[in-house]
């Protein structure tokens, strides 16, 4: 059988004239990583260039194109119609490129690299990768903030990212995963206070009993009392911990109350160590997003890995 290179360099439909019949594929890579990330400085790592070597290869492309491939904005840039439909032309055929000259020696799976906060990771994500793993999957994880894990996959360090918030752009698409739903916990001890009480005000009742947070600004127990009880929350943190795994050890033990999300907590819940000092009708959610970078599925096992996620999250 004939081995053939992708062909890259034919007419991109209604972007332009046609490539040079021998386009430079280098330029064709640095288009796409440019196109994906959305800004030439988030590129040029992922490609092992620099920043003005990414923007000369774009103008060259632009040139040998006769079109304007992007917008030049504030912060990043904004493809052209003729950049997508130059991206559609050319991404499987570079994406399979890149699989044949990067792809695993003979017998060794190419690793699946996923991110996610912390938390979720341990109590939701690995054990639903568990069987996975037992059946050959490679899996390499990390964790992490939104913004920053996904300023990183845009730079091609992650194959997907569980964020808890949507990414800004349109080069990333994330699928809405699940929604965590937020409870403010305290140990039985805080349980016998007004906080229990079903009448009067459980603004006012919690007053006495000490918050817990990661953060010295309460950004979840601010969004709890926002949210639920329509108040600014003015009260400052009793204790700081590094990590809501320390909030609930702390909160367990009996130094106060936090809002935790209920998968972190449903355990000691269940057990007595930990009760609800409100249950509101409508607790606050926050949808967790399932992002895959752009080119990943040359990799099978990263569409295993999200597969049995999103199969998974249906009973989280």
């Amino acid at each position: 059988m004939e081995n053939r290179t992708p062909d890259v360099t034919g007419t991109a439909a209604g972007a332009g004239r046609q490539l040079p019949p021998h386009a430079d594929l280098n330029l064709l890579r640095t288009f796409l990583a440019v196109y994906r990330t959305g800004t030439l400085t988030a590129a040029a790592p992922s490609l092992g260039l620099s920043q003005p070597t990414v923007t000369a290869q774009i103008r060259t492309l632009e040139q040998q194109t006769g079109r304007e491939l992007f917008t030049r904005l504030p912060r990043g840039v904004e493809p052209t119609p003729q950049a997508h439909e130059l991206a559609a032309r050319v991404a499987g055929p570079l994406d399979a490129l890149a699989a044949l000259e990067n792809g695993p020696a003979a017998g060794h799976a190419a690793p699946v690299h996923l991110a996610g906060p912390s938390e979720l990771l341990c109590v939701r994500v690995l054990p639903a990768l568990a069987p996975l793993v037992t059946d050959g999957l490679v899996l390499r994880v990390a964790q992490g903030l939104p913004e920053p894990l996904l300023e990183e996959m845009r730079a091609g360090r992650h194959d997907l990212v569980i964020a808890t918030r949507r990414p800004r752009g349109r080069a990333l698409d994330p699928v809405p995963l699940a929604d965590e739903e937020y409870v403010l916990v305290a140990a039985p001890a805080w349980a016998s206070g007004p906080g229990r009480r079903p009448s009067g005000d459980p603004c006012s009742a919690l007053r006495g009993v000490p918050l817990v947070a990661c953060a010295e600004d309460l950004p979840i127990v601010r969004r709890y009392w926002r949210t639920v009880f329509g108040r600014q929350l003015t009260a400052r943190p009793a204790l700081t911990v590094p990590n809501l795994y320390a909030v609930l050890s702390a909160v367990t033990a009996g130094a106060g109350c936090s809002v935790l999300p209920r998968s972190l907590c449903q355990e000691h819940l269940d057990s007595g160590r930990l009760v609800l000092l409100h249950d509101p009708q409508e607790p606050p959610l926050t949808t967790l997003f399932l992002v895959q970078r752009p080119g990943a599925e040359a990799n099978p096992a990263v569409l295993r890995v999200r597969e049995r996620l999103r199969q998974a999250a249906r009973g989280w």
